[in-house]
């Protein structure tokens, strides 16, 4: 069953066996019914349907298990829901704060160019990790102040590095860096550093260029 949104800031879910849910250790909020609640640690699964633990992951994860169901909110952030219809999500680690455990997921790094774009990433506030979310079924996303939905249909979309929280499809995201580097440490306009999006797809972006914590 896919996620239900009860406001803005939480979500509720339905678990039970064969639909386990994984979330952000700290994140649940409530719940009703027998659920139960374990961390998860190197590439172990429920019954295989954890799919690949996030090896090297920095966000601990915990599964819900059992039968019932439970409610899910972090901090006080945004909430946004996505649905996977046999699709790949590609999300900031500390930007999911829940899936469907079916969902495979797996850990790489932004760009192609070595460790120039690692250090303009750095810089930028980006992060160097992010996660792939694949398959069918529910992700909730966080952010600050909400997101909102950019398709990419074959041009180039530009984006800010602060306000990125993910995107669907066939996409490549590099990093551009215009001006000196007074501009990519802030001393400039603040605009200086970009990603570049193109493909087919869509791209979530938060409605605030505030850095997540």
């Amino acid at each position: 069953m896919a996620f239900e949104q009860l406001n803005k800031k939480v979500i509720r879910t339905d678990v039970s066996p064969g639909g386990e849910v994984i979330a952000r250790r700290g994140a649940m909020l409530g719940y009703s019914g027998a659920v139960t609640f374990r961390p998860i640690s190197g590439g172990g699964g429920v019954g295989g349907m954890v799919g690949r633990a996030m090896a090297g992951e920095s966000v601990p994860m915990m599964v819900a298990e059992g039968q019932g169901n439970a409610l899910y909110g972090f901090r006080g952030h945004y909430v946004t829901l996505v649905e996977l219809n046999n699709e790949t999500l590609t999300v900031e680690a500390d930007r999911l704060l829940a899936h469907h455990a079916n969902l495979s997921t797996s850990v790489e790094m932004i760009g192609q160019g070595g460790i120039r774009q690692a250090v303009r990433g750095a810089v930028s506030g980006q992060g160097l990790f992010t996660t792939k979310v694949s398959g069918s079924g529910s992700v909730a996303l966080l952010s600050h102040g909400g997101t909102f939905e950019i398709p990419v249909n074959g041009e180039m979309v530009g984006v800010d590095p602060q306000a990125y929280v993910g995107h669907v499809g066939a996409m490549q995201i590099d990093f551009k860096v215009s001006g000196g580097i007074r501009d990519v440490v802030g001393r400039g306009s603040g605009e200086a550093t970009q990603l570049h999006c193109t493909g087919h797809g869509r791209v979530y972006i938060q409605a605030s260029e505030e850095k997540f914590q």
